[in-house]
């Protein structure tokens, strides 16, 4: 009878992380195409574009949630540079998706004094079968072009071993052949991929045999997605018949017992470190004379 006070408390969390799962370059996957995302490409993007600025440069974000309705966000970037007030770019993302657990599927409107000024996106996919759309429309622009041909519309078939889509400007009267297609198949820990991607606008079928509209690109990982888990990718890519990429990317994380006061008490606390480091190599059209390298760390820790 009566309470017992030798069971140990439940874990919790002492330092919540900054933004939720997935992260911010990783909820609008759907709209791109998954040749742009995979082969490390993801990742790469999330190390250099959220950790890392360039010299003399600044950028601040914030990220307003309700708790009472998850499902809306606000992201809002101030972004230039340091030495002179000109060329600040500021921005706002308004976002809503149907469900906390899919986020593929969700409307934004973005907002900004550069380029686009106002733009939305909706985006549906359907995990049962496989297969989503999306709509890009911009609602104003300061290029003289028209709206009609920037407006974009893509079909997609995304499953676990393959991904194959399509993005179009319908309404464009320059452009009627697709803008963008892609097939993506991963066997096993290989990825391999192609992607046609036309540099001129041309309204004949002729570009669809130029190989410097085409890139093809192969892939091994080990690991899983999740950032909790270790990981490694090895990806190497011939873009436009004219430039060979390569790129690894190594995940690392290390855990260590600690311990801590928390309501007065002692308790064992784990202390997590997250090591990301990539390495991404690029060779121009002269050949290996002209080799690129970036090179980025970052080390974090959670409790």
């Amino acid at each position: 009878m009566g309470n017992s006070f030798n069971k140990p408390p439940p874990p919790v969390v002492l330092v919540p992380p900054l933004f939720d799962f997935p992260p911010l370059a990783a909820r609008t996957r759907m709209l791109e195409s998954s040749y742009d995302l995979l082969f490390g490409k993801l990742a790469l993007k999330c190390l250099f574009e959220d950790h890392f600025e360039e010299a003399k440069n600044f950028r601040t974000r914030i990220m307003l949630k309700p708790l009472d309705d998850p499902t809306v966000d606000m992201v809002a970037t101030v972004s230039g540079p340091l030495d002179k007030a000109e060329g600040v770019v500021g921005n706002a993302l308004f976002r809503w998706q149907g469900d906390i657990d899919d986020p593929h599927t969700f409307v934004d409107l973005f907002v900004s004094n550069s380029e686009p000024v106002l733009r939305t996106r909706l985006c549906a996919f359907y995990p049962t079968y496989g297969f989503g759309s999306f709509v890009i429309l911009p609602l104003l622009s300061k290029r003289r072009r028209a709206l009609e041909d920037l407006f974009v519309m893509g079909l997609r078939h995304s499953s676990e071993n393959l991904s194959v889509g399509a993005t179009f400007n319908p309404f464009s009267t320059i452009n009627k052949l697709p803008a963008n297609a892609w097939l993506v198949s991963k066997i096993g820990r290989l990825t391999v991929g192609v992607q046609y991607e036309p540099q001129c606008e041309t309204k004949d079928y002729t570009r669809f045999k130029n190989l410097r509209n085409w890139s093809c690109a192969i892939g091994y990982g080990v690991g899983s997605g999740s950032p909790l888990s270790p990981s490694f990718t090895f990806g190497l890519e011939l873009a436009k018949s004219s430039q060979f990429i390569a790129s690894f990317y190594q995940h690392v994380v290390v855990q260590r017992q600690r311990y801590c006061i928390f309501a007065g008490k002692k308790i064992a606390a784990a202390l997590i470190y997250k090591i990301d480091a990539n390495i991404h190599g690029s060779s121009g059209s002269s050949g290996m004379d002209l080799f690129l390298i970036n090179f980025g760390t970052l080390l974090s820790d959670k409790h």
